[in-house]
C-alpha cells in the first residue's frame, strides 16, 4: 500500500497544510480517507480529479468532509465527458443530507446522490476494492469511525477523531502504520471523548504494538513538536509528525 498525506491540519487549515485527507493506493485502486477544508485542491497534486475509486469519511465535521461539496461541483457539472457516475462513499448515517445542506443549492434533494453512492458505515468488516477493511465507532461528540485497512499482508490504521477508547486499540493492534490524531496538548486540554493528546496517542501506539506512529490532525494552535516529544516519551518505536505531501510505503 502507498499512503500519501494530502492534508493533515486539524480543525482548520494551516499555512502549510489542508485539513484531514489521506490517499491510499494499491493495485491501481485509489481510496481517499476524508476530504477536509482545502483537500480537493491539494489532492490534484497526487491524483487526477476523476481518478478516485472510493471515499471514506470518518465523520461529518467540516474539517473532514466539507470539500465534498466542491467535489460535488466537479463531478455533477463536468462538461467534458458529461456528468460523472456515482463513486462509492462510505460515511456515517446522514452524510447525503448533511452535504446537501452544506452546499445549500443543489438542483434537487437527490442531486448529491447522483454522483456519490453513499454507503452507511457500521462497525464491521467488508471490502473496498482490493482492501480488506474493518471499521468501528470511536469516541467523539458525533458518530465517528476509525478504519483498519489490510492489503498484501500489511496493515494501516487511521484513527479519525477520537478520545481514548477500546475500539481504537483493537483497530490499531499490530498495525504496520498507525495514522493517529493528536489534537490536544498533554497537561493543557483535558476533554474526555473529544481528541487525543500526543502522550495518549503514543500510549495507544505502544499498547497496540504498532510498527510506526504518524501523528496527524494537529491544529495550527497546537505545538506539533511538543506532541511528538510527548508521544516518544511513552512509545519507543518510530514516530513522526504527518506533513502534507509525505508518502509512506506500507
Amino acid at each position: 500500500m502507498k499512503l500519501t498525506v494530502v492534508g493533515c491540519s486539524g480543525s482548520f487549515p494551516s499555512a502549510e497544510s489542508a485539513c484531514s485527507s489521506y490517499l491510499v493506493e494499491a493495485d491501481g485502486f485509489r481510496l481517499l480517507l476524508d476530504m477536509g477544508n482545502g483537500a480537493l485542491g491539494e489532492l490534484q497534486r497526487y491524483c487526477g480529479l476523476y481518478d478516485l475509486d472510493a471515499i471514506f469519511l470518518s465523520h461529518l465535521h467540516s474539517d473532514h468532509c466539507i470539500d465534498m461539496c466542491a467535489y460535488f461541483v466537479a463531478r455533477y457539472y463536468r462538461y467534458d465527458g458529461g456528468r460523472c457516475g456515482a463513486i462509492p462513499v462510505y460515511a456515517p448515517d446522514g452524510a447525503a443530507e448533511r452535504l446537501t445542506a452544506a452546499y445549500a443549492d443543489t438542483p434537487s434533494s437527490s442531486s448529491m446522490s447522483e454522483v456519490f453512492d453513499f454507503h452507511t458505515l457500521k462497525p464491521g468488516s467488508f471490502e473496498i476494492g482490493p482492501f480488506s477493511v474493518r471499521t468501528d465507532k470511536v469516541w467523539h461528540p458525533v458518530e465517528a469511525f476509525g478504519i483498519r485497512i489490510e492489503h498484501g499482508g500489511s496493515t494501516l490504521t487511521y484513527s479519525g477523531d477520537t478520545g481514548v477508547c477500546e475500539p481504537l486499540h483493537e483497530l490499531a493492534l499490530n498495525s504496520d502504520l498507525f495514522l493517529c490524531e493528536a489534537s490536544f496538548t498533554h497537561g493543557k486540554e483535558d476533554v474526555p471523548g473529544l481528541h487525543l493528546n500526543g502522550r495518549e496517542a503514543g500510549a495507544q501506539a505502544a499498547r497496540a504494538q504498532v510498527g510506526r506512529l504518524v501523528l496527524t490532525h494537529v491544529p495550527p494552535w497546537t505545538d506539533g513538536k511538543r506532541n511528538l516529544a510527548d508521544a516518544q516519551a511513552v512509545y519507543r518505536g518510530r514516530a513522526e509528525l504527518a506533513v502534507s505531501g509525505a508518502v509512506y510505503e506500507i
